[in-house]
């Protein structure tokens, strides 16, 4: 019994020196590249500046957040949480997402329209743009299904796919 004790803690072990392995090269390959605390500063504050005068995403956002700089500390920590794997961030933005109601697919096609827009305007490369570019459509992607699940269930994610 000791003996097997021993393999699973040391599994454990090499199992998190990876994890801490790949986290520690993500966030070297994130720097080397020009990806870091001050530019995911920027990129968030630029960006909500201008989805706060967004026609169609302003309003959504305004009826929500009442403390901007609580939000964009959030945010700000979130991106760092994904492209740099900080850990900063803790929440569940799939339930804050499926509690706005009038979500659709316009919404989240904007949002990245915008995303990308300021992302062409700031990045200092295109590489930079290309990874906040997809890790962001594929955050919207993810949360749009959670909607439409939580919507309609699986059927409506199997007629999406139909049509």
């Amino acid at each position: 019994m000791h003996r097997k004790f021993i393999l699973i803690e040391s599994r454990q072990a090499m199992t998190s020196n990876h994890a801490e392995q790949a986290r520690a090269r993500k966030m070297a390959d994130a720097l080397a590249c020009g990806i870091d605390d001050a530019f995911i500063s920027r990129l968030v504050e630029r960006f909500y500046d201008t989805v706060r005068q967004d026609d169609m995403l302003g309003p959504i956002f305004a009826e929500r957040i009442g403390d901007w700089p609580h939000h964009l500390t959030r945010m700000k920590d979130f991106w760092a949480s994904i492209m740099l794997e900080s850990g900063r961030f803790s929440g569940n933005p799939m339930r804050k997402h499926i509690a706005i109601g009038e979500l659709d697919e316009a919404h989240f096609a904007r949002w990245q329209s915008l995303w990308d827009q300021t992302l062409d305007r700031i990045a200092p490369n295109a590489a930079v743009a290309d990874r906040f570019g997809e890790a962001a459509q594929r955050i919207g992607e993810s949360l749009l299904t959670g909607i439409k699940i939580d919507r309609g269930g699986l059927a409506a994610i199997s007629a999406r796919a139909a049509s």
